[in-house]
């Protein structure tokens, strides 16, 4: 492909991610690899080139863009050479016409800028959380320890205990570390609120969103394979990736519970005041991971806010039911919104008085009313907001 050709094929990939995110339809990553599957002549380096433009023309633009030509013209007004490539020649896009304009560039959409803005996110917190992430993995206990990987890329410690830094688009997956279960990919904000849990061999710990199960197989090897877990979701097809990943992780002392919507509390009625410790790990906006996922911003509203802040309301209060006397509930989003996270848990101390605040202490992040708040700008994690309360 022509260096024209890439802008044209990162343009008609855009227009399928603007419509997807207007329309609730697939993830960019997949749409782009979709998108090459028809595409055979595309070659390695066209695909990367291609990526590389979709993404960038992603995270330029604030608002959602009208179209996908509108969005890359907002991406070439800071590069002429980008900007030369719309000639008209074949395979290329045609030329830019007088008077046409680009997309807005920006953080978010506006009602979104100043939600962040009065959580405290502005500035160069706001621009941090478009940048490229790394790709972090946790070591798996159970089965390795740092000293003992052989890695083909050694990877960086950070802040989490357990964890290793590598570039952007290192291939993990087809180590043999990783298809054996040594390793974990886990980004180091997430593997800080599994230390939060402080989850000890011999408890009885409940993952009252387990999802795909990452957190809970920290949790495991955090207790050594001592104790029970029981990792629960709605989501059937989440909750099954569970079972093959704690297999090749060695975790056996996790059970799997699929939870019916809205009658959560019925299938869990023998763990009433019975759990050491519950972690909520909340179904949010997900401001915290744009890095990745740049398009997100796009698909979220305020009335898809407004109901993510009363599902996390009613998965805290079925949690502090769980916990015994003197046990822990840990509640944790990938948000930088306030009103997902310190704002959430100061409503559920007025209204339980039977639990407190019991800020944690971590080697990153920083007090955000009765938790602690990480972002990528301060902390080079993913956002994050983490609290621990403690059943009186």
């Amino acid at each position: 492909m022509t260096p024209a050709a890439r802008v044209q094929a990162a343009i008609e990939i855009l227009d399928l991610v603007i419509a997807a995110a207007r329309d609730n339809g697939p993830a960019a990553d997949k749409i782009i690899a979709d998108w090459f599957r028809t595409r055979r002549f595309a070659g390695s380096g066209d695909r990367r080139a291609v990526r590389e433009l979709a993404y960038g023309a992603i995270r330029r633009c604030g608002e959602i863009p009208q179209s996908g030509r509108a969005a890359m013209l907002c991406l070439a007004q800071s590069d002429a050479a980008l900007k030369a490539l719309f000639d008209g020649s074949p395979h290329a896009p045609q030329p830019i016409a007088e008077g046409e304009l680009p997309a807005d560039s920006g953080i978010a959409p506006h009602w979104l800028e100043e939600a962040l803005a009065a959580s405290d996110i502005s500035g160069d917190e706001a621009a941090a959380l478009l940048s490229r992430a790394p790709l972090d993995l946790r070591v798996n206990t159970l089965k390795a320890s740092a000293d003992s990987l052989d890695l083909a890329e050694p990877g960086e410690p950070t802040q989490a205990r357990h964890a290793l830094r590598l570039p952007f688009g290192t291939p993990v997956e087809q180590w043999a570390a990783h298809q054996n279960g040594l390793v974990e990919i886990q980004d180091t904000a997430s593997q800080l609120a599994c230390e939060v849990v402080a989850a000890s061999p011999g408890e009885t710990v409940i993952d009252l969103c387990a999802g795909a199960g990452g957190k809970t197989l920290a949790l495991a090897a955090a207790m050594q394979n001592r104790g029970r877990i029981v990792a629960c979701d709605i989501d059937r097809a989440r909750l099954s990736h569970l079972g093959p990943r704690a297999v090749r992780a060695g975790a056996t002392i996790i059970e799997s519970q699929l939870l019916n919507p809205g009658r959560e509390l019925s299938g869990l009625a023998e763990w009433l005041d019975k759990a050491d410790a519950v972690l909520v790990d909340a179904p949010c906006s997900g401001t915290g991971t744009w890095r990745r996922n740049p398009e997100a911003r796009w698909r979220l509203s305020p009335k898809q806010l407004a109901r993510y802040g009363e599902v996390q309301a009613q998965l805290i209060d079925i949690a502090a039911q769980l916990v015994r006397p003197g046990g822990r509930l840990i509640y944790a989003t990938c948000s930088l919104l306030d009103s997902e996270g310190a704002d959430q848990i100061a409503s559920f101390l007025a209204r339980n008085p039977g639990f407190r605040a019991d800020t944690p202490e971590l080697a990153a992040g920083r007090p955000r009313g009765s938790g602690l708040r990480l972002s990528p700008c301060h902390d080079g994690t993913d956002g994050f907001f983490v609290a621990r309360l403690l059943r009186i």
